[in-house]
């Protein structure tokens, strides 16, 4: 999409339908094109016991014919008008995504509206599905950055919900059953935890009607299973996983800090000094000074029940020992010292500059406006994030590096050398500041 430099500053209204849908909106008619994101509480973690990837499954397959039009059908019409209409699963959200022009905006929600309400789940269009789900999940076995992040999930969470794949398993997804996403759509695909964000060229009235027509027939209530808190499994833990491939993969992380801490934009900031992108820590220390990575970084991971930080890299094999002493030292010293006043003031200034250039399209911004929602977050948010990252103090950012990073790591190495997998001496005690 072509970018949109107001939109950084774009004033965000609170519209309610006809109907009592709700929906946080920005009207533009720079471009005839609108976006819209939407939500609904669910997701994976709504998976049955031993059923690993419905929800993915669903959002794979309805929009494969709904309503009087087959998968065929279905798609021709999106083609013909260029309207993209997409379906995911996070752990916690079943998500959708709808873009296009202004004059088709009519015919692309109806085509929504039949997604969500009428799915057919056809028995030939889901074996097709479930063929190629399988396949990618059988290239995922050789695949150590796949290996890595699984096992790391395991490690973190276990039996827990979110300990489970969400694209399901090579066990789980052929035992799939129509009748089990019948029963995700009607528990998951309704109305009461519903979020939507749009931005484009429509005005509050007709983006109402368009939202009551689309989503109004939904079911009002959910019925979800429910879903504990949990925290991440406690550091230092390592595993090891043989692999015969040329690089060895390095997953690490460990528990994180949710999005409603107090002191979650510290923990954001300084997360960002040690692992945010070619000027981190992270990566002068492994790539810059020793040689050892390509590249390295890591990033905050928040869901609705737990938190992570998570990180990865790749190395040779003969180095990878050495890769892992490296970054395991660097986030310790990162936990004992903190960073310094220069790290915090060039962190602050990135971090602030970089989100105003990263709201530059429509669908940029919708999916922003989502997340802020899915937060929990004020509609006034996005006007005063940067003044909270400037809040943000040497004090509190310590603390929060002392929180992510001061007992060890959750490590997993997928690779060619044994030798790495032996386990790690636990975290001394940090001395207080």
């Amino acid at each position: 999409m072509m970018p949109f430099p107001s939109y950084a500053a774009a004033k965000i209204q609170h519209l309610t339908s006809p109907g009592g849908i709700e929906a946080w909106f920005v009207q533009d008619a720079t471009v005839p094109l609108v976006a819209m994101e939407f939500a609904m509480d669910g997701g994976a973690a709504q998976d049955p016991n031993g059923k690993a990837g419905v929800g993915n499954m669903v959002a794979d397959l309805i929009d494969e014919g709904s309503g009087d039009l087959d998968s065929r059908a279905f798609h021709e019409h999106l083609d013909r008008r260029a309207i993209e209409l997409s379906f995911s699963v996070t752990r916690d959200y079943f998500r959708g995504s709808l873009r296009m022009l202004k004059d088709n905006r009519d015919e692309a929600f109806e085509l929504l509206r039949m997604s969500l309400t009428s799915p057919h789940f056809d028995s030939d269009d889901v074996e097709r599905i479930r063929a190629q789900l399988i396949s990618g999940l059988k290239r995922e076995t050789s695949n150590p950055g796949s290996l890595a992040s699984r096992k790391f999930l395991e490690i973190a969470y276990g039996d827990h919900p979110y300990g489970r794949p969400t694209g399901g398993t090579l066990e789980s997804v052929p035992t799939i059953t129509t009748a089990d996403m019948k029963d995700y759509v009607s528990r998951v695909l309704t109305r009461e935890h519903l979020k939507i964000a749009v931005v484009g060229d429509i005005d509050a009235a007709s983006l109402g009607a368009l939202l009551d027509r689309t989503f109004g027939s939904l079911p009002a209530k959910s019925k979800l299973v429910l879903v504990p808190d949990i925290a991440a499994g406690k550091p230092p833990q390592r595993e090891f996983i043989a692999l015969d491939v040329p690089q060895t993969v390095v997953t690490f992380g460990g528990p994180g800090i949710r999005r409603s801490d107090p002191n979650f934009m510290a923990a954001f900031v300084v997360n960002h000094i040690l692992g945010g992108g070619s000027g981190s820590r992270l990566y002068r220390e492994v790539r810059e000074k020793r040689g050892l990575a390509y590249s390295i970084s890591d990033s905050l991971v928040w869901m609705d029940h737990s938190a992570l930080f998570v990180g990865s890299t790749g190395t040779r094999a003969d180095r990878a020992g050495e890769t892992v002493d490296a970054l395991t030292r660097e986030i310790r010293r990162m936990a004992q010292d903190g960073p310094t006043e220069q790290e915090l003031a060039e962190a602050k200034s990135y971090l602030k500059g970089s989100r105003m250039l990263s709201l530059d399209t429509s669908s940029k911004l919708a999916s922003a406006m989502l997340q802020y929602q899915l937060d929990h977050l004020s509609i006034a948010y996005m006007e005063q994030r940067n003044a909270l990252v400037d809040a943000v103090t040497i004090d509190e950012a310590k603390q929060a590096a002392r929180r992510l990073w001061g007992d060890g790591l959750l490590t997993v190495i997928v690779g060619r050398a044994p030798e790495t997998a032996a386990q790690p001496v636990a975290a001394k005690p940090l001395k207080a500041n």
